[in-house]
């Protein structure tokens, strides 16, 4: 294989690669040998026939289409590599005379990344963003963990708002008891906003086994056409109150959720960490800000490919959220009435800031001469092996060649952005 470059226009370039008679001659008899049980020869059992007698019973060209284009997806990502091109979409081939026997050649036309001289990325002038933690800061946080110590106790008085009832209740429209509103020791906390509004809050006041008519009206909007904009009336019934009961703040609660023995030590500890917090976060906000002035200093061309393919990332990230919440993509578009292609025009400008952007970074990465080390790379592993609890190597193994190129390439991207907003100016 010999690969020639031709030309390069924009962001498509254009190179031969030549196939000697000898290459083509072991492409063929490797399709014979991979293809030749699916051919049944009188005389011959299924698989033993010679090369020869399939090709006299079927045509010379029965193995050569398969061997041409096992010898192109072997040679285009080599010689694309050879000729230093980061291609971005399929190739066009256009192939020249080809007969058995004969060297070949091929002319591949392909987008590829455009090169891009980017500017302004030293020096670059930004406002630092201090952080201040406030007693009030350090309130809310140990709030927070009170609720999440809390515990629910049943009650022996009416029901309040935040309460959470264990009810029965069937759901009338007129004399009709309608399909899905009915319900046994069904919980709902109440001011929770889950059920149909005006629902729960009917429900204040009301007693265990006390029997009490909630009266609302369903939404227009109503998923279920049938009860949408009707009246309708819930026979409800309470079988159990309870509140959610925290615990004291005090050196006990310190004791029981924490390494410390008491409140203040808490508080102290829980201020150095909000503070760190704040702190990374502020960071994040300020290395934000110097790459977008970076981002409006610079103006390149940008392949729609890429583009593309970013929206399709963004949809197919977007469609696995909704399946963790029981939906998906079709279903959202169908309930909201939305047609696909119009989402996608919505989600463009954002995924055209993104591919930039990561253009633009790369780009630094390589006027730099960023790289990672492997010791850099093991780093990361070691980190993943921890965060989940598996053996480095297993993670290697779990990777492969190809994820731990990209795992590579992610880390040469967060050095590079890291290194604009070192050598950013922050008043």
């Amino acid at each position: 294989m010999k690969a020639t470059f031709i030309s390069k226009e924009k962001n498509n370039a254009k190179f031969t690669v030549e196939f000697t008679a000898e290459e083509l001659e072991q492409a063929i008899i490797k399709e014979y040998q991979a293809t030749k049980d699916k051919y049944q020869i009188d005389g011959f059992r299924k698989g033993k026939a010679p090369r020869s007698i399939l090709e006299k019973h079927f045509g010379e060209g029965i193995f050569l289409e398969g061997a041409i284009n096992t010898m192109i997806n072997d040679a285009y990502p080599k010689a694309a590599e050879e000729l230093g091109l980061e291609v971005i979409d399929k190739p066009s081939v256009e192939f020249g005379e080809v007969e058995k026997g004969k060297g070949f050649t091929i002319t591949v036309s392909v987008d590829v990344y455009p090169e891009i001289q980017v500017k302004d990325y030293i020096g670059v002038k930004s406002e630092k963003i201090n952080v201040e933690v406030l007693d009030a800061d350090v309130d809310a946080e140990l709030e927070k963990l009170q609720q999440r110590n809390a515990r629910m106790v049943t009650v022996d008085r009416p029901a309040e708002s935040g309460d959470t009832v264990l009810l029965n209740y069937a759901g009338f429209v007129g004399e009709h008891q309608f399909e899905g509103g009915t319900a046994e020791q069904q919980p709902l906390k109440l001011g929770s906003n889950s059920f149909i509004p005006g629902f729960e809050e009917q429900l204040i006041g009301i007693c265990v086994n006390e029997d009490r008519d909630v009266k609302v009206t369903f939404p227009e909007e109503y998923h279920s056409e049938e009860l949408a904009g009707k009246e309708a009336v819930f026979k409800c019934k309470v079988h159990e109150i309870k509140t959610e009961e925290k615990p004291a703040l005090d050196d006990d609660f310190a004791k029981d959720v924490s390494e410390f023995d008491t409140l203040d030590d808490l508080k102290a500890d829980t201020k150095v960490k909000l503070q760190a917090s704040k702190e990374e976060q502020a960071i994040l906000k300020m290395k934000d800000s110097v790459l977008a002035k970076v981002y409006e200093a610079n103006e390149i061309d940008i392949p729609e490919v890429l583009v593309d393919d970013e929206i399709t990332s963004m949809m197919q990230e977007f469609d696995q959220q909704l399946r963790s919440q029981g939906l998906d993509l079709q279903k959202y578009f169908e309930y909201l009435q939305k047609d696909p292609d119009e989402f996608r025009k919505e989600l463009r400008e954002d995924a055209y800031r993104k591919v930039k952007t990561r253009m633009l970074v790369s780009a630094v990465a390589q006027a730099e001469g960023i790289t990672v080390a492997p010791e850099e790379l093991d780093d990361e592993i070691n980190m993943m092996a921890d965060q989940y609890k598996i053996e480095a190597d297993k993670i290697r193994e779990m990777l492969g060649a190809e994820n731990m190129a990209f795992l590579e390439k992610d880390i040469k991207m967060r050095k590079a952005m890291d290194f604009i907003y070192d050598k950013a100016v922050i008043k």
